[in-house]
């Protein structure tokens, strides 16, 4: 994964270094469980008012072009 960007953060020090969104507590793993479980970017925002919709786009166009094959 894509650890320490301007989108996910890796620290020992924070929740014991699971895949954190930057500057937050909020797991990455969160939003795909919500994703995965057919909720709203919405409703995970609500709930998770420290992660900013930005940085949930942010992280899904990462994603895209990691697998996205290469030329």
């Amino acid at each position: 994964m894509l650890k320490n960007s301007s989108v996910i953060s890796v620290s020992p020090e924070i929740m014991g270094g699971t895949p954190v969104f930057t500057e937050t507590r909020v797991p990455i793993e969160t939003l795909l469980d919500y994703l995965r479980g057919g909720e709203s970017i919405d409703n995970f925002l609500d709930g998770f008012p420290t992660v900013t919709r930005e940085q949930v786009i942010t992280f899904q166009a990462l994603m895209r072009e990691r697998r996205s094959p290469s030329p």
